[in-house]
C-alpha cells in the first residue's frame, strides 16, 4: 500500500522541524568583566552545554543589560553597577559576591621596580609616555585608579598623561605591546601576561574594595553562578582573591 504524498510531506516537515529545534539550542549567554577572561573561559568549557561569553567593561555592559540586550547571567567588576542594576529593576537577582581583586603598576618584563608610586617617580618613568588605565568614568579597573591616584594627591598631576581605555584588557595590552611605559591593572591582569612585569602593588586599603557580583537574569543564568561558585579556585590561581 503505497503511502499517501501528504502524509510523506508531512512526516518531512516534523523531521525538520525536529531537526531545527535540536541545531538551534541557544547556548547559556554570559557577559562578564574583561579581567575575567581566561579563568572564566575555562570554567565555562566545564559548563554541561555550550556557552557564549561577551567580555567588556562593567558600566558598557550593565547600560547594554538596562537597554534589553540579552542574557543569562552578567559578572561585574565593580558592585555599585550590579546595584544600579538590581535598584532599576533590569535584574531580579540581588547577586552574590564570587571574587576579589587587586591594582598594581606594570611596565616592560625587564622594568625595574618602582620604591614608591609617586607623581614625581611615575611621571619619571613614564618619560613623556602616557599612564594606561581604563576609563574613569564606567570602567571599574579606571574608577578604583583615580581613587587610588585622588587619596595620594596624584590624580590633578596624572590626568594630563592618561591613555584611558575601555576596558582594563586594553590598557594591559597598551603597555604588553610598549605602546605605553606603564600602566595600571588589576593583579589577576598581570598573572595573565608574560609581556608585562609588576614595578608596585597599590595597597588594597588605599581604595574601595575591589568585588565581583555576579547576577543570575534566568533559572539557566542562576545555576551558572552556582557552577562558577564550585570552582572559585581557578580564578585563585590566576590571581583573584577570594571576597
Amino acid at each position: 500500500m503505497k503511502t499517501p504524498r501528504w502524509i510523506k510531506g508531512l512526516s518531512l516537515a516534523c523531521a525538520a522541524w525536529l531537526s531545527a529545534s535540536v541545531g538551534t539550542a541557544e547556548p547559556l549567554r554570559v557577559f562578564a568583566a574583561a579581567s575575567l577572561q581566561g579563568p572564566l573561559d575555562r570554567v565555562a568549557e566545564a559548563w554541561n552545554g555550550q556557552v557564549s561569553i561577551s567580555y567588556g567593561g562593567s558600566g558598557a555592559m550593565a547600560r547594554q543589560l538596562a537597554q534589553g540586550a540579552p542574557a543569562d547571567v552578567v559578572l561585574l567588576a565593580n558592585a555599585a553597577w550590579a546595584d544600579w542594576l538590581v535598584a532599576n529593576g533590569h535584574t531580579p537577582d540581588t547577586g552574590q559576591m564570587l571574587l576579589s581583586n587587586t591594582l598594581v603598576i606594570i611596565g616592560s618584563p625587564n622594568a625595574p621596580v618602582l620604591p614608591d608610586a609617586t607623581p614625581h617617580t611615575i611621571l619619571a618613568r613614564l618619560a613623556g609616555g602616557r599612564l594606561a588605565m581604563g576609563q574613569h568614568m564606567s570602567v571599574p579597573a579606571g574608577i578604583y585608579t583615580q581613587a587610588w591616584l585622588a587619596e595620594k594627591g596624584a590624580w590633578d598631576t596624572l590626568r594630563p598623561h592618561l591613555a584611558e581605555t575601555e576596558n582594563v584588557r586594553a590598557a594591559l595590552a597598551l603597555v604588553a605591546r610598549g605602546e605605553t611605559p606603564l600602566g595600571i591593572v588589576y593583579a589577576s591582569d598581570a598573572v595573565a601576561s608574560d609581556a608585562v612585569s609588576v614595578v608596585f602593588e597599590v595597597p588594597a586599603d588605599a581604595h574601595p574594595p575591589i568585588l565581583y557580583p555576579g547576577l543570575a537574569l534566568t533559572p539557566e543564568g542562576e545555576a551558572f553562578l552556582d557552577h562558577i561558585a564550585a570552582h572559585l579556585d581557578r580564578f585563585v590561581a590566576a590571581g583573584f582573591r577570594l571576597p
